[in-house]
């Protein structure tokens, strides 16, 4: 498993009209385009893949900030910022290491996606399952 390189300065929503974003309260330290989660006191922390009560998937910080502080969190939609290798609609991952993303894991994350423009730049297509039972 290969943790996906993210470039803080660069993440950004592709579509802000077509992406959800909610505000939380940050219960650590989090930087702009870490994964989070949010656990029962409505605060975000970093997900982490292979740690017990982390292993859960709310988002991708849209901002840094330290405990105590107010981040927002993309909760669907497509961002910019990421270096995906995998091919269009390839599986995204949660990552052991805290706050990242991988090609390969357990927990799913969201999908490479296609632009369409010239290019056919890749871009992160995020989704959150609401349904699923975390450990």
């Amino acid at each position: 498993m290969a943790d996906i390189v993210v470039t803080a300065a660069r993440v950004g929503l592709v579509d802000p009209l077509k992406s959800t974003v909610k505000s939380y309260i940050a219960g650590e330290a989090i930087l702009k385009g870490q994964a989070v989660f949010v656990e029962t006191t409505g605060k975000a922390w970093l997900a982490d893949e292979d740690a017990a009560g982390k292993r859960q998937f709310s988002g991708i910080a849209l901002n840094g900030g330290g405990a105590g502080q107010a981040i927002d969190v993309c909760e669907d939609g497509e961002l910019y910022g990421f270096t995906l290798a995998g091919l269009y609609d390839s599986i995204v991952y949660l990552s052991a290491t805290a706050g990242a993303l991988a090609d390969a894991g357990n927990i799913v994350c969201g999908r490479v996606a296609p632009m369409a423009n010239a290019a056919i730049t890749k871009v992160l297509r995020l989704f959150v399952c609401r349904d699923i039972t975390w450990t």
